[in-house]
């Protein structure tokens, strides 16, 4: 069962994380993928569909830039909607990491008490 929570986790989280990469600069979909691997172990074949939806949400837009070792390479860049969702979506993300993260780790005053029981 928790590898299914974890990739549902995973999934829900992966257009957020699409946004953050992309407010730091453009990119072109396998580099997304590629630093989206590494940091959630997401694979390559979810990154396309998920970028056409976020192009048809009008939260990225493309360009095609020449590249030196093939065909020109279609970059995503974010937009000003893309921004004011991403901007939210932290937010909403900050405050959930919190509440998980308080009833994950004991407060300190719990650690004290534990130990007073022992």
């Amino acid at each position: 069962m928790p590898e299914v929570i974890e990739t549902q986790l995973k999934k829900g989280v992966l257009g957020m994380c699409v946004l953050a990469l992309l407010a730091r600069g453009d990119s072109y979909a396998y580099e997304i993928a590629s630093k989206l691997a590494d940091a959630v172990d997401m694979g390559e074949g979810t990154i396309y569909p998920l970028m056409r939806r976020m192009q048809a949400d009008g939260l990225v837009s493309t360009y095609l830039e020449e590249s030196p070792s093939g065909p020109p390479r279609k970059y995503y860049s974010i937009t000003a909607t893309g921004r004011e969702r991403y901007a939210a979506q932290a937010a909403e993300w900050r405050a959930f990491a919190a509440a998980v993260d308080a009833l994950v780790e004991p407060s300190a005053a719990n650690r004290e008490h534990s130990h007073d029981a022992q």
